[in-house]
């Protein structure tokens, strides 16, 4: 039995679940750097957007009964890697506001562009359901 599970604080999802539960995992669907409405508030800036997508990675997994330290792949998806790498201080230091010392397996691929043209930067997670 597969639940979806999308937490007011975030985007409106729309022919899409913020995070799937089942089997023991959660699955979210990429998050970027959008508020509740679904607006990106910093449309150039990668670092703010990450800081925003990476808290709303966290919100998803708490509201599907998960938390940062159960997750045990992230993938990001950046439309500019040279950006990302320029911002690697502030990006280490939002990703720890969230996810602390815990680090899981992650990717991190280049790709043209994203579905909401704003958007710089979307990750995707998976975790196991349950406590740390």
């Amino acid at each position: 039995m597969v639940e979806n599970v999308n937490p007011p604080e975030l985007a409106p999802a729309v022919g899409f679940a913020h995070a799937s539960r089942g089997g023991g995992f959660v699955f979210l669907g990429g998050q970027v750097g959008s508020d509740e409405s679904g607006r990106i508030p910093e449309p150039a800036d990668i670092a703010r957007q990450f800081a925003r997508a990476i808290q709303n990675v966290g919100t998803a997994l708490q509201a599907a009964g998960s938390a940062p330290g159960n997750a045990i792949k992230l993938t990001y998806y950046v439309t500019d890697v040279a950006a990302y790498r320029r911002n690697l201080k502030a990006i280490g230091t939002a990703y720890r506001e969230v996810f602390g010392s815990h680090f899981p397996a992650t990717s991190l691929f280049g790709v043209a562009e994203l579905f909401d043209p704003d958007a710089l930067v979307e990750i995707e997670c998976v975790a196991l359901v349950g406590a740390p």
